[in-house]
């Protein structure tokens, strides 16, 4: 039989949960903001991309504020780290994103390791975010790569 959260543990779990939740919204505005500011005869594909990964953004948002009330917790108000970099061509955008899913990766990588053997909800959880987060860290590397250069 699995342990249960102690009240450090899932205190531990809400403020990892709170930065994933502020983490996601911040994607929510950044993927936003990305679409808006792409150019060129790519831009349909690209734009359309962008606001799957925002849509994505915010149901990831969503499952985290519920398991932090779950827990007993008030979800953040807080949008996590957003800088305007200025940087717009597609290969920075793409850049920016795939450090902020790797900070993403980080978090949710911190819940499974504080929930794993306690909560099979919370383990599954962290483990099908971080499926999605790396299957997205691995699309952004395919696009940054160019044509042919595959051997």
């Amino acid at each position: 039989m699995a342990a249960e959260l102690n009240k450090t543990e899932t205190a531990r779990v809400v403020d990892i949960l709170a930065r994933i939740l502020e983490l996601e919204l911040a994607g929510l505005v950044r993927y936003l903001h990305y679409s808006f500011m792409i150019f060129g005869h790519n831009r349909i594909p690209i734009v359309g991309w962008l606001r799957a990964q925002a849509d994505e953004s915010q149901a990831h948002a969503v499952l985290a504020g519920e398991h932090i009330t779950s827990l007993g917790g008030h979800p953040s108000l807080k949008i996590g780290p957003l800088l305007e970099t200025h940087k717009h061509n597609v290969d920075e955008i793409l850049r920016e994103a795939l450090e902020h899913e790797r900070v993403g990766l980080g978090e949710y990588r911190k819940l499974l390791d504080t929930v794993t053997g306690r909560s099979v909800m919370l383990e599954e959880y962290a483990r099908a975010q971080i499926a999605a987060e790396e299957a997205h860290a691995a699309d952004i590397g395919k696009m940054l790569r160019k044509p042919g250069s595959i051997t």
